[in-house]
Order: structure tokens, then C-alpha cells, then sequence
């Protein structure tokens, strides 16, 4: 999930390169069904003064509150790319090079970052889900947590378009901010990038270390297939 500070504008685009890989993490736990992995449900969203708030009970002041609408989501116990048995292999898996495609180009022109990177982040966050939501509170295609979501202007982080721009947004403060390392980017993103400072490269946390190699290797396939069609 996305979580971190800082303000991004629209910077030149970032050349990305990728540093040692992580260490192998701990042994796998044994494997989690999906059943057990993923829960549907609903929330509501409304405004009030400027804040958009989220309720799984439907507010009972409706008018003066606006406009009160309904998000169906997925509970997903952890990232689509994050545990030790996802139940995919990530080296086969059907790349998505379609959805919201108009949205990812925009955003990645915008900021800098290759399309490849912003397909493999959402591949690897949600699976191209829009109302995916974690046990953590990460919302969203690109999984972004409250905090990062406002930092980067996401009001509604249920609404991809504004999920992309402000994920992307963060992934290419991320990619600058480690010199267009790929790994270290996508440690920051998962884990915090405080917690790659602190650890002087890919925290050691088992999560984080499966993350970013199937990161590393959905972006060299969404690269792959992406230039095959231009």
C-alpha cells in the first residue's frame, strides 16, 4: 500500500534503474484461499466542510450533508503482489494493458513515469481493482492510504482517475527521490520511504521484499508487451 509525505509537481521524466535485490525472505507460511483473502462489502461518502468522510453505516442527516453516494468494495487482507502465496504466478499471470488507459497516459505524461511502472504498481496493489480495500485502510487502484492520498490531491480515492493521478504522483516523487531506482521506489511505496532510510535499502520485512520483485518483474513484462504494440 502507498503510504508517505512530501509535495510532488510535474517533473522531468525519470530514468529507471533497478539495485541489488532484496534478500530472500523468511519461509512461506502455508497458502491462504482467496475466500479467506478477499470480502466484499459497501461504504458511504459524503462531504461536509471541505472533508470527504467515509461511514459503513448511511448517515442519517443525508440533505444536509449533499451528496451521499454508495461504494461497493473488495476487502483484500493485504496487497495483490504482498503475500508469500498470492495464488499467481506474477512471471505468467495475463498482463492488463487496456484499462484505463486514457488515465495512466495522461498521468504518467504528467509526471514523468513510464506507463510500464504505473501498470505494474496497479497490477501489484489491487489487480486493477478500483474499490479494492486493505486491512490497513489502502483505497483504491493504486492503494493509497488517507494520509498519502491527501498529500498528493486525492479527495475520493474510489475514483480512479483521481487514484491514478495521485498515485503515480507519489510514484514519481519516489523515483526522484532515490535517483530512479525502481526497487527502492517501490520499497518506499509499499513500506514508507522513511523505512528504506532507516534500513539503508529494502527493509527486511517479508511483505515488502516479495513486493518489490514482482514489481521489478510485471514492469519487464508490461515493458515488453506495451512496446510490442507501438
Amino acid at each position: 500500500s502507498a503510504g508517505g509525505a512530501a509535495t510532488a509537481d510535474r517533473p522531468a521524466p525519470t530514468t529507471v534503474t533497478a539495485s541489488a535485490a532484496p534478500a530472500t525472505p523468511a519461509p512461506a507460511p502455508a497458502p491462504v484461499s482467496r475466500a479467506q483473502r478477499v470480502v466484499s462489502g459497501q461504504v458511504y461518502t459524503y462531504m461536509k466542510d471541505g472533508v470527504r468522510h467515509y461511514t459503513s453505516a448511511r448517515p442519517a442527516q443525508v440533505a444536509s450533508l449533499g451528496e451521499v453516494r454508495t461504494i461497493r468494495y473488495s476487502y483484500i487482507e493485504r496487497c495483490y503482489a504482498c503475500g508469500a502465496n498470492p495464488g499467481v504466478n506474477f512471471g505468467t499471470v495475463r498482463l492488463n494493458t487496456q484499462a484505463y488507459r486514457a488515465e495512466i497516459a495522461a498521468a504518467a505524461r504528467e509526471f514523468g513515469v513510464e506507463e510500464a511502472v504505473v501498470r505494474a504498481v496497479i497490477h501489484a496493489e489491487s489487480a486493477f481493482n478500483p474499490t479494492a480495500l486493505s486491512r490497513a485502510g489502502a483505497q483504491g487502484l493504486m492503494q493509497l492510504m488517507p494520509a498519502t492520498a491527501r498529500r498528493f490531491g486525492v479527495s475520493d480515492a474510489y475514483d480512479a482517475s483521481q487514484n491514478i493521478r495521485g498515485g503515480v504522483r507519489y510514484l514519481s516523487w519516489l523515483l526522484r527521490r532515490f535517483n530512479g531506482d525502481l526497487t527502492l521506489a517501490a520499497a518506499g511505496y509499499n513500506a514508507g520511504e522513511g523505512a528504506v532510510d532507516r534500513h539503508g535499502g529494502v527493509p527486511p520485512y517479508n511483505e515488502t521484499q516479495y513486493y518489490v520483485k514482482r514489481v521489478a518483474q510485471l514492469a519487464d513484462r508490461y515493458r515488453g508487451e506495451l512496446g510490442s504494440r507501438q
